[in-house]
């Protein structure tokens, strides 16, 4: 009976090629071969007696037993990274290995002084980060391959838990010569057409961004985007444009250096709230509010550093 038993890494095979859809991609997210990964999903489909996948030479779908399947799979492969882990957590609960995902926006600015916090208050904890869209780690999440996000809120979580800890504030980051006072009202009307610069549509600051400051005429936004907040910074530089920002970056002196004064946005609720989400059936979750905690400090000090 025990060699019917599928392996873990099979397991997750099966899941990576059904949030990728291609056997190419699934196989070099799991570093693997193409034919190592067939050749698993294969393996599954012999163990299990049963077809997962309906195969032609050029495309593939997921029968219903695959699909089921996939669901059953990110349970077993969530509950098994938490395996590893529960007995040296039953002597400390603050030891082990968390593997904790950040948006791009967030990381470069706050992960180091929460590493350095956590690693002097928990010296037998391990923060492994992995830096993506909010999209990418929330399926990376749901599958069992994190253990938990710091993300940007509101945001769709499903059914995951999240816990506020913080705001994070806009400003306007504009050029200098741009028309608009550091104290006056934005009268976003008036400013010139194509002159405010965002981040690509799937980094959720640009979302946040627009909705905190209540930007709705489109004529306003330049059609090119960047991919990180220092990109943005350096277009808007060129264009003499202007853009929107995040408190915690321009603590982290993102602005040092270039032309562009601050300007806060006349609503008073410009700004994102900053939350960790973990899975809803995590052993694990006295450490993410533990960790939780330490970053509502780090928010406060730089919301303290920026009155």
């Amino acid at each position: 009976m025990a060699n019917k038993l599928p392996s873990i890494r099979n397991l997750q095979y099966l899941i990576k090629l059904y949030e990728l859809k291609n056997f190419n991609r699934a196989a070099e997210a799991c570093f693997v071969s193409q034919s190592t990964l067939s050749a698993g999903i294969q393996n599954l489909e012999d163990q299990l007696g049963g077809q997962l996948i309906e195969r032609d030479h050029k495309s593939f779908v997921f029968t219903e037993m695959g699909e089921a399947m996939v669901e059953m799979a990110k349970q077993i492969v969530q509950q098994a990274s938490e395996l590893a882990e529960i007995a040296s957590e039953a002597q400390n609960p603050m030891a082990g290995r968390v593997k904790m995902g950040c948006i791009p926006t967030i990381a470069p600015f706050l992960f180091k002084d929460f590493y350095l916090k956590v690693k002097q208050a928990f010296p037998n904890l391990q923060l492994q980060l992995k830096e993506d869209t909010t999209e990418n780690l929330l399926k990376s999440l749901d599958s069992g391959e994190l253990d938990c996000l710091i993300l940007a809120l509101p945001v769709d979580t499903g059914a995951f838990h999240s816990k506020v800890v913080g705001e994070d504030k806009f400003w306007m980051a504009a050029h200098k010569d741009y028309p608009v006072g550091q104290e006056a009202d934005i009268d976003y009307q008036a400013l010139p057409d194509q002159s405010i610069f965002l981040l690509q549509k799937e980094h959720c600051l640009t979302e946040h961004a627009v909705s905190a400051c209540r930007l709705v005429d489109s004529r306003k936004i330049n059609p090119f985007s960047a991919s990180s907040l220092h990109t943005l910074i350096t277009m808007v530089e060129c264009q003499a444009g202007a853009t929107f920002v995040p408190q915690m970056a321009v603590s982290a002196g993102l602005l040092e250096g270039s032309d562009l004064k601050l300007v806060k946005p006349a609503q008073e609720a410009a700004s994102r709230q900053i939350g960790l989400v973990w899975r809803q059936t995590t052993r694990r979750a006295v450490i993410f509010n533990k960790l939780a905690a330490v970053i509502k400090d780090l928010l406060a000090e730089i919301e303290a550093d920026a009155d």
